[in-house]
């Protein structure tokens, strides 16, 4: 079954730290442009990091404070965030699209081919 698989999220602390990975299952993620989106409750979903053949993209929101990093020997792609904000409380999902289709030149924005199952990441003291 091709899939991509997210890892848990959890509760954290304003300030603090955490690291999501999205692994693929039953295919490379070697020739795929990789998103990290999130929705929050009553938010529409939003892009905010993406890895595609050409290059990397932070939405403005969390640039600084996420960076997206990819292993492919492990076929995982990773977030990391740091000082993390109340307002990064949401679902986060990973998608792949194949490289050179709009989902990779448009950073991650389009139809993508794969989507994780979403995980769960909540800031709060």
């Amino acid at each position: 079954q091709l899939q991509l698989v997210e890892s848990r999220g959890g509760l954290v602390q304003p300030g603090g730290s955490l690291r999501l990975s999205c692994k693929g299952s039953g295919f490379t993620l070697d020739y795929y442009a990789i998103g990290w989106f999130r929705q929050a409750p009553g938010k529409e979903r939003e892009g905010v990091s993406c890895i595609s053949s050409r290059s990397t993209y932070y939405a403005d929101s969390v640039k600084g404070r996420f960076t997206i990093s990819r292993d492919n020997a492990k076929n995982t792609v990773y977030l990391q965030m740091n000082s993390l904000k109340p307002e990064d409380t949401a679902v986060y999902y990973c998608a792949a699209g194949l490289y050179y289709t709009r989902f990779d030149y448009n950073d991650c924005r389009g139809n993508a081919t794969y989507w994780g199952q979403g995980t769960q990441v909540t800031v709060s003291s």
